[in-house]
């Protein structure tokens, strides 16, 4: 484990932040993000396809004074951490087992830091979904929040099918590391101006994603590759087949989420023991990033949570 570079300026969370760089157990390289102060547990934060450990510095201010210490990650793949492919603004996993590697990586980064515990798990988007998996497959931790996450890819009824046939051939003709139809390499808040954007409708909080990528280009990453999206869909049919998690449980939802399928995840809470989902009117995909309203609501209840399971 040794010292990685850290955008401070651009995160904008408690000053004590900074990162590691630490390498997996197949040797792959990831960045770990730490904020280290917080006297009542830390709280490991998940972040989605496209993301980076600056980009929850603020998220992480909020926890801390809720009284909670932060770690979050640049999974494989995204980021600074290492990418597979030559074209490296393709998004790319080999397998979406893989990040469980990274997780155990980032454990190992939590013990040698002495962060505080219990640990806690906020996840997002595609990080919900590892986060999932690694419920079931034993994580420990007190109590678990989920931002929009991926238990499902939306798609239309009429789409799905060739999504299935065009990314398993993908794998078998040798293209597998194309973008994905519609997709490319400039990331998302790059090309998309803030009206109309499907992430969040705090114009406040899209100038700090926009400011990050700018700012810092080497963070950004575009479109998913055809393989990573039959990795998804695959995992995400695992997930649905998986029973869930005997643990406390909050997730939230903005009712205007046009990123992942929705259904999956109203029917997963509504079978999930200790679960409940929050509906958050007129939000977007980013509960995180959006209004000052929206974002205290979830960090509040989060924070809640958390001190009712210590």
């Amino acid at each position: 484990m040794e010292e990685a570079p850290f955008f401070a300026s651009f995160a904008d969370g408690p000053k004590a932040g900074h990162a590691v760089w630490i390498k997996c157990a197949d040797g792959v390289r990831i960045r770990v993000g730490i904020w280290p102060e917080g006297e009542k547990g830390t709280v490991l934060l998940f972040p989605g396809r496209t993301e980076y450990v600056e980009k929850y510095g603020r998220a992480a201010a909020d926890l801390r004074a809720r009284g909670y210490a932060t770690v979050t990650v640049d999974w494989r793949g995204q980021g600074l951490a290492d990418r597979a492919l030559k074209d490296r603004n393709s998004g790319y996993v080999e397998h979406f087992s893989d990040f469980q590697k990274d997780l155990a990586a980032v454990l190992d980064v939590v013990r040698e830091a002495a962060l505080p515990t219990p640990l806690y798990l906020i996840s997002h988007s595609m990080g919900g979904a590892i986060a999932f998996r690694a419920l079931h497959e034993g994580l420990r931790v007190k109590a678990a929040v989920f931002s929009a996450p991926m238990w499902g890819i939306l798609l239309s009824p009429a789409v799905r099918p060739f999504a299935w046939a065009l990314s398993h051939l993908s794998s078998q003709l040798g293209f597998s590391h194309v973008y994905a139809p519609g997709t490319g390499p400039v990331t998302y808040t790059a090309s998309a101006p803030f009206m109309g954007n499907v992430l969040t409708s705090d114009a406040e909080m899209y100038r700090y994603m926009v400011a990050q990528v700018e700012g810092v280009p080497e963070l950004a990453l575009g479109g998913p590759s055809l393989h990573w999206v039959h990795e998804a869909l695959q995992e995400c049919r695992v997930i649905r087949a998986l029973p869930s998690p005997k643990m406390p449980v909050l997730t939230f939802l903005g009712t205007a989420e046009k990123v992942v399928d929705s259904e999956p995840v109203h029917e997963r809470m509504a079978r999930w023991p200790g679960g409940k989902l929050e509906l958050v009117p007129g939000a977007e995909h980013e509960v995180m990033m959006e209004t000052p309203a929206i974002r205290a609501r979830f960090f509040d209840a989060s924070a809640a949570l958390f001190d009712a399971n210590r």
